[in-house]
């Protein structure tokens, strides 16, 4: 159960490395804040498309790494 738990933790992320990369850059926001243009810096943008499915497959992805690190903790002390 504890070497299936430990794989399924590795696999999750490498899942989210993988999740993250694919997301689109924030660099351009980051440097508009920076230069002054912090007018739309607190106008948020709903996320569409590509970018929404990303953003909540990251979620998942999270959740789960989450999950299985406390399963194993808990694994692991009894």
């Amino acid at each position: 159960m504890y070497n299936v738990i430990e794989i399924a933790l590795i696999v999750v992320s490498i899942l989210i490395i993988i999740a993250v990369l694919m997301q689109p850059s924030k660099q351009q926001d980051a440097l508009n804040a920076l230069s002054g243009g912090g007018g739309d810096l607190f106008t948020k943008q709903k996320k569409r498309g590509f970018e929404a499915v990303m953003v909540k497959v990251t979620y998942v992805l999270l959740v789960l790494f989450f999950v299985f690190s406390l399963v194993l903790v808990y694994l692991s002390s009894h």
